[in-house]
């Protein structure tokens, strides 16, 4: 009988012998080819992960992360030896001593796998995971794992042990698109890796093995018995000591999920768009596309400036920003409140006074994240709340001229050009006070021919109107009255020009940094001379005259100045207020998408309020 069962072994053995020969014969065949190419043309560069984007307040406070796959990549020497030793003596013990594979396994898996007619067990190193993870699917065919084989080789000579292991920790899956073992302690237990406890890190490490079935979201209990053999396998490989591994198990695990910061979403949209132009300005994509020759060339550099943002952002920025979370969240508010149900939107920008930073962004009632921000992307006529930078300011610049300076107010007609004041009302000799103070159409038709439509826009140069061209040097352009218009982002930077006569663009962006804290990128903006004295303190008194006997008749004095000047566009489509108190400077629009009369809104005064919430600290 024994001698049948041995019989019958052999003859089974022998069996599997062949099909283990066969199936490396046609798998040899069919890689020879590719490894010999392989081995001239492998190039194993860095993983293209997408690292988050961390967002903060003037305080340093974090108010937004973007990200789709949390990450937080860190160095070995930052990851505890315990976490360490933890997966290499449960993956690779042998880690420090192959050069990427381990053959001893590789033939019991493949004995195994054959016997089976299929993948069964697998034989991978820490390096053929890297590879995996990096490079090639997880299908088990042969195929496949004859080209890992070539690749872990190849990483080996490439890449040093100590890096190989640094990427491992730093790009295993531990489900709930969470990467790397600091991305797992903060997201599992809201901490730095740092802070966990040894239970803590053998509880985080028993998920990848396979992040469903240890997901600790879903079975915690699972993950617990995991992360107690894996204790255990550090006892029986003398890492740990007996009573150090029933310590470890005791234990009590509590996890704290981390939540996603995503607050102030119109915010942080104003911040992407100016971090776009950041870049742009500091890598020359500005001045080239100054110089295009077409707009082709435009197109291929706009092109070229996405590509280099997207590269820049993948590898996970934290970008310091001057927003004053307890201002945005009132002014979210109050504007929220001033806004009807109907579809009436606002967009508006708040500038603080002593530093020129924006510290507030309104971009639309109801707005979400990606949604058309009206602070910086509506584009609208900005009627006679451009008069103080286009007509005002440049007359006061060109003379000896004051605010009793004498004005012609009466009905005026340059071509066919005939403009008419509102209500229709006609006027003789004035102030220009008193001219400023109601808003008078012709008398600002007639102080921008004195001045000169081209010297006039000459002034505006420093603010760097985006969509204002040649085709607006019309003396319509006095009322307001252009082919696209301005944004409020805009106007109320140019405002800020009224406080003390220099100009210096505001910005939201303090300073870009990568994830170890060097400065990439921060504004080298430099402050130009824009009005002299004399302009600026009789552009303040004007308009503070506007708040206390004029159209701006309503606004909150709550400062020791106020100023401020209205705007209204042909048929009260667009309803403006821009101005500035002791210690913020604003503009705010109020109007309908698709441009709607509102004259209604405007007899309700919705903007006079809207521009009070504003300036409130």
């Amino acid at each position: 009988m024994k001698q049948i069962i041995g019989f019958i072994t052999i003859i089974l053995m022998t069996l599997i012998l062949v099909c283990v020969q066969n199936a490396i014969a046609n798998e040899w065949h069919q890689t020879t080819t590719m490894k010999s190419s392989l081995e001239d043309s492998i190039e194993l560069s860095a993983p293209n992960n997408k690292n988050p984007i961390l967002l903060t307040d003037r305080n340093g406070k974090i108010f937004s992360e973007e990200y789709v796959e949390w990450r937080d990549p860190l160095p070995l020497d930052s990851i505890p030896m315990f976490l360490q030793q933890l997966f290499l003596m449960s993956e690779d013990q042998g880690f420090f001593d192959h050069r990427g594979y381990d053959i001893a396994a590789i033939v019991r898996a493949f004995a195994v796998n054959a016997a089976a007619d299929d993948v069964q067990q697998g034989a991978s190193t820490i390096t053929q995971q890297v590879v995996r993870m990096r490079f090639l699917s997880t299908e088990k065919t042969y195929e496949r794992k004859f080209k890992e084989l070539l690749y872990a080789a190849e990483l080996e000579k490439q890449s040093s042990k100590e890096e190989i292991l640094e990427s491992y920790l730093n790009e295993m899956y531990f489900g709930n698109r969470v990467y790397g073992v600091g991305a797992a302690a903060t997201y599992y237990f809201n901490r730095p890796l740092g802070e966990l406890s040894e239970a803590e890190m053998a509880f985080i490490a028993a998920i990848p093995n396979n992040p469903s079935l240890y997901d600790p979201l879903r079975h915690f209990d699972r993950t617990k018995k995991r992360q107690e053999r894996l204790i255990d396998v550090l006892q029986k490989n003398g890492v740990i000591t007996e009573e150090e591994s029933s310590n470890y198990k005791a234990t009590p695990i509590e996890l704290t999920i981390k939540k996603k910061a995503g607050n102030f979403a119109m915010y942080s949209s104003f911040v992407f768009n100016e971090l776009t132009e950041l870049i742009g300005e500091v890598e020359g994509y500005h001045a080239k596309l100054k110089n295009a020759a077409s707009e082709d060339e435009k197109r291929s550099l706009h092109e070229q400036l996405r590509n280099r943002v997207a590269d820049v952002s993948s590898n996970g920025l934290i970008i310091e920003t001057a927003l004053s979370s307890e201002k945005q969240r009132h002014d979210e508010t109050a504007l929220n409140a001033i806004l009807r149900a109907d579809g009436l939107q606002a967009g508006a920008v708040v500038i603080d006074n002593e530093t020129r930073e924006v510290v507030s962004v309104y971009g639309g009632k109801e707005y979400r994240k990606s949604d058309f921000n009206r602070a910086f992307q509506a584009i609208r006529q900005p009627g006679s709340a451009i008069k103080p930078i286009l007509v005002y300011a440049p007359f006061f610049e060109s003379g000896p001229y004051h605010a009793n300076t004498p004005i012609d107010s009466s009905p005026i007609c340059i071509g066919s050009y005939c403009p008419t004041n509102i209500g229709g009302y006609v006027y003789g000799m004035t102030t220009a006070m008193e001219a400023f103070r109601h808003s008078h159409n012709t008398a600002a038709v007639r102080l921008l021919r004195r001045v000169g439509i081209e010297n006039a826009f000459h002034f505006t140069k420093p603010f760097n109107f985006q969509h204002v061209t040649e085709a607006d040097y019309t003396y319509a352009a006095a009322l307001g009255g252009f082919q696209h218009g301005v944004t409020p982002y805009e106007l109320s930077s140019s405002y800020s020009s009224f406080i003390d006569g220099t100009f210096k663009p505001a910005r939201s962006i303090r300073q870009v940094k990568d994830r170890e804290g060097n400065v990439l990128y921060e504004w080298k903006d430099t402050t130009v001379d824009v009005w002299s004295s004399s302009t600026v303190s009789t552009i303040r008194d004007l308009m503070k005259d506007v708040v206390l006997n004029g159209t701006g008749r309503g606004i909150s004095y709550t400062t020791s100045y106020t100023g401020a000047k209205t705007g209204t566009t042909d048929h009260y489509k667009d309803l403006w207020v821009a101005g500035l108190n002791d210690h913020y400077t604003t503009a705010v629009w109020i109007g309908y998408d698709q441009p709607t009369p509102i004259k209604r809104y405007s007899d309700q005064k919705i903007h006079i309020r809207a521009f009070s919430s504003l300036l409130q600290d």
